[in-house]
């Protein structure tokens, strides 16, 4: 039997969502916690894979299990099981063949800017001092839906086998105090939300003009895009699936 976990965590403690060697991770925490209570060695696989301090406000994982749960209320006994920056939200039953990773249709991101110094959110937005224009940025994000290729944005010495991504949404908006950046595509490379609102900076500052984010993306160079901003601002917040997964 396969079953879906919806959940939610901080990643400020974590080294990413994915399983390492020697470094703690949000999956390793959720597999230990979950083959205690089934009495079995229990493996999940996750939508994505956020990177270190990457925070996630819904995230999906899948798990087989030949275990019956009955009566158990597996998200209660879970949750009292985890520590407290993760939080287990659904387990539901899916499809044989369902794939928490493949079958997401979508993703979408939240990059949090303050800009003005807070003492009680300093770990969970980045903190930005100078003045920006951020009608440039906004014109920028539009440009965003005229490429495909975003390699210019990507980890360097990733292994995929293409850097093609179909962004769906991209826009900039302020939210009391805080400035925020949505984007919304099929898939995303490493670090690409990071480096392009680092990018979406430099044209806000006045250091790199609107139209040079055409050479930018046209280049496929990740030395010609601006810095990565911290992943503390950064949070998954939405994965959509196809409507017939859940049985």
């Amino acid at each position: 039997m396969r079953y879906f976990i919806e959940l939610s965590y901080n990643g400020g403690a974590y080294h990413g969502w994915q399983n390492q060697p020697n470094q703690i991770s949000v999956q390793e925490v959720i597999e230990n916690a979950l083959s205690l209570l089934l009495k079995e060695p229990v493996s999940i696989m996750g939508a994505g894979r956020t990177d270190t301090g990457v925070h996630a406000k819904q995230m999906f994982a899948h798990f087989d299990t030949e275990v019956d749960f009955g009566d158990i209320d597996l998200v209660f006994k879970l949750n009292s099981f985890l520590p407290k920056d993760i939080a287990i939200h659904t387990v539901f039953k899916v499809k044989a063949d369902a794939h928490a990773r493949f079958d997401a249709l979508s993703r979408t991101y939240l990059y949090r800017i303050t800009l003005q110094k807070n003492v009680f959110n300093f770990d969970n937005a980045y903190y930005v001092k100078q003045d920006l224009d951020v009608e440039k940025m906004k014109e920028a994000s539009k440009i965003l839906f005229q490429y495909k290729d975003f390699q210019c944005f990507s980890k360097v010495n990733t292994d995929v086998k293409t850097y093609h991504c179909d962004i769906m949404k991209a826009e900039w908006f302020f939210d009391n105090n805080e400035l925020h950046f949505v984007i919304k595509a099929d898939r995303f490379l490493r670090n690409m939300v990071r480096a392009i609102v680092g990018t979406m900076l430099q044209i806000g500052l006045g250091k790199l003009q609107i139209e040079d984010l055409h050479t930018i993306i046209i280049s496929k160079n990740r030395n010609e895009a601006g810095f990565s901003v911290p992943a503390h601002g950064l949070y998954l917040t939405k994965i959509d699936y196809p409507t017939d997964i859940k049985i």
